[in-house]
């Protein structure tokens, strides 16, 4: 089967890579020709476990392809999937420019029935606009062409995306008709023997369901952190609370973790896209305006955390252990690693970080701002606090009787709740978490 996938970005990229890998004829379509030609050479303008291998692969077995130019491939393919980026408006809103312009140039450049298959995060309603568009361009060609648009938005966790895609939770496809249900249960059939499920429905449902889902999951993290919160105050322990709530088969245990906020490129986009939806349509979605409100304040409480512990900042150092908004990736979009770091600059600190993949993303946004290092230890030389932001794995078992002998102070502040006090307080290290 052949397919054109525009955009080569996190989404785009993955499941290009992933769909060739399941036997399908795949072009990767991109207007940055700087990518292209990277991707052409085998270098990968993203990190993601697995995916380079997965790349490198399918493009020496001749199923991945790419381009700058759909209409290079329009004639051959049955399915044109849209996986390009629609970042947040001042208000709020998702910004379907991109979308659109898809859209407006598979218009231009279809001859024959095609399906434009929408895989960005897009609101509701998203998809007659996207049709308008087409018709538009059609109407201008004096051509009478029959194309349906779909919608199949992704459900894929950085860190794990090749999984997620291969061996999915379940797929959801929102179509206009039996015709468009069939060819994309066509694509996904070699998946089905992996016994996962295909939901088809209505466009807008589908739409609906990347924002609900994704809300969903921010509230249950926006909602622990406050009860972590509550529970400091009031001398409780959030992980014991978290033990008591999430054996319960109607609430279990995904999602609950206290910590320092949410970051990344979903969940803080699609919430500030859910809540304008609701304002713009006249119903206030007033939990998930207090779910970001939540997660916003949140981003700061290691920075508060440190402060308390060490008054005065003008002067002092500052550890931080991971700059990722969460393990296995680079992305550092809304990470709270960024909020931090900004209060600690502001507030007269200096700092050193230390992140395993992240290292050149950080540099391109903070420049020369921190001081970047090769490891925990040497971010710890002389600091006067470690904080830790991101979970990796490397640093869940550091040897705290280094980090006590290069460190100046004592204060570790656990900004993801991963280590044991007693360890620390056996070094001589003040041990500082959240909700406990």
């Amino acid at each position: 089967m052949n397919i054109a996938i525009v955009g080569t970005g996190y989404v785009g990229l993955v499941s290009g890579t992933c769909f060739a890998e399941m036997g399908a004829n795949v072009t990767c379509v991109d207007v940055d020709s700087k990518k292209i030609d990277m991707l052409r050479n085998g270098v990968i303008p993203i990190y993601e476990p697995g995916l380079e291998d997965l790349v490198h692969k399918n493009a020496a077995e001749g199923r991945l392809h790419f381009t700058t130019d759909l209409s290079s491939c329009l004639d051959e393919v049955e399915l044109v999937f849209s996986a390009v980026g629609t970042p947040p408006d001042e208000d709020g809103s998702a910004d379907l420019r991109y979308v659109l312009e898809v859209a407006r140039t598979f218009g231009q450049r279809i001859n024959r029935f095609t399906i434009l298959v929408t895989k960005s995060t897009v609101p509701v309603g998203t998809a007659q606009k996207v049709r308008a568009v087409i018709q538009e361009e059609l109407d201008k060609r004096g051509l009478d062409l029959e194309f349906e648009v779909a919608s199949n938005p992704e459900f894929l966790k950085e860190g794990a995306a090749i999984k997620d895609f291969m061996s999915p939770d379940r797929v959801v496809v929102g179509v206009e008709s039996d015709r468009s249900r069939k060819i994309l249960e066509k694509l996904y059939k070699p998946f089905l023997l992996n016994n996962f499920r295909v939901y088809f429905m209505d466009v807008a449902s589908a739409e609906m369901t990347k924002y609900a889902a994704n809300a969903m999951l921010a509230t249950r993290i926006s909602f622990m952190n406050d009860i972590a919160n509550l529970c400091e105050i009031v001398g409780a322990d959030v992980a014991m609370v978290r033990k008591g709530i999430g054996t319960d088969s109607r609430i279990g245990n995904k999602f609950l973790y206290a910590g320092c906020g949410y970051g990344g490129s979903c969940f803080p986009k699609d919430v500030k896209a859910l809540a304008h939806t609701g304002r713009q349509n006249g119903y206030p979605m007033r939990v998930i305006e207090a779910v970001e409100e939540v997660n916003e304040r949140q981003k700061g409480i290691v920075f508060d955390k440190i402060q308390r512990a060490l008054g005065d900042l003008r002067g002092k150092t500052v550890a931080i252990w991971g700059l990722s908004f969460k393990p296995e990736t680079d992305d550092m979009r809304e990470a709270p690693s960024l909020v931090v770091i900004e209060k600690l600059l502001a507030a007269g600190a200096q700092v050193r970080a230390f992140d395993p993949v992240a290292m050149e993303e950080a540099k391109r946004r903070l420049q020369d701002r921190i001081t970047y290092c090769k490891d925990i230890y040497e971010a710890a030389v002389d600091a006067d606090a470690v904080a830790l932001l991101t979970e990796w794995k490397q640093f869940r078992m550091p040897s705290w009787k280094a980090v006590a002998r290069v460190m100046r102070g004592n204060t570790v502040v656990d900004g993801r709740n991963i280590y044991d006090s007693e360890e620390l307080r056996q070094e001589g290290l003040t041990y500082i978490c959240i909700g406990r």
